[in-house]
């Protein structure tokens, strides 16, 4: 059995729990410790109940609090060598980390951990799929496009954590400079409800118990309008579709 929760999902953090045989591992930290250790204790778990850290990139709404946390908390922090070479560079104070191939699954306790590379304007970014040998959770944001590896690796996934970053009509009207809008709606930029709604229809959703919309913008995006892409693509209601935000990310889903 895998559950996984979020601590908060946006530009102004992000980090996913995910447990699997007493194995607790946070994906990102993009919060601070004492945050982070807020947050957990919403989820009825303390910093001293995880086994580890797996880093997506160096983007600071993802890895800001993650070596400090790691740190205060001796946690071991899994990065591609590109996120540890930018972090590394940045000067700061490292725990205990182990470098991964982006195409290599490793074990880290009751969990097998499948990183994935995307494109998105960052050194060496990867995402992950998580398994215990019989369920498997999917992970997806910051992505500025789909690429074929992605839809291998997610085509048969039990729960999926997907990006609605932006809707594209509402990114063009906003008030952001141009340079902004193009990156964020660039290929290695960030997902758009109707790209995240394309990928549902191009893989096997069969096994699918939950599906969460994550990573909303909240000056580019609405809750309803990710429901909605996502909902017609799955057909299925959209009250079904889960919304992780920024505030309260999202309470415990269980794949069972």
């Amino acid at each position: 059995m895998i559950r996984f929760a979020s601590l908060g999902s946006g530009s102004q953090g992000n980090a996913l729990i995910v447990d699997a045989g007493g194995t607790r591992v946070l994906l990102d930290c993009g919060f601070s410790s004492r945050e982070a250790t807020a947050r957990l204790a919403r989820l009825g778990v303390v910093p001293s109940q995880l086994a580890a850290i797996v880093v997506t990139h160096e983007h600071g709404d993802h890895v800001g609090g993650v070596f400090a946390f790691a740190r205060r908390h001796r946690l071991t922090v899994y990065l591609t060598h590109g996120t540890h070479a930018v972090a590394t560079r940045a000067g700061t104070p490292l725990p205990e980390c182990r470098l991964i191939d982006g195409h290599t699954p490793f074990a880290i306790g009751s969990l097998l951990v499948q990183p994935f590379p995307v494109p998105h304007d960052a050194r060496e970014p990867v995402q992950y799929a998580f398994s215990d040998g019989v369920r498997r959770l999917g992970v997806l944001t910051d992505s500025g496009s789909i690429t074929p590896h992605i839809v291998e690796i997610l085509r048969a996934c039990d729960g999926l954590v997907l990006e609605c970053n932006h809707d594209h009509a509402l990114l063009v009207a906003s008030r952001y400079p141009a340079s902004l809008k193009r990156r964020i709606g660039g290929g290695f930029g960030h997902l758009e409800n109707e790209q995240a709604a394309a990928l549902l229809r191009r893989i096997d959703t069969r096994r699918l118990q939950h599906v969460l919309a994550a990573h909303l913008s909240q000056e580019n995006n609405r809750p309803e309008l990710a429901t909605t892409a996502l909902a017609l693509a799955l057909g299925c209601s959209e009250d079904w579709i889960g919304i992780a935000d920024q505030e309260s990310g999202f309470d415990w889903r269980q794949l069972s």
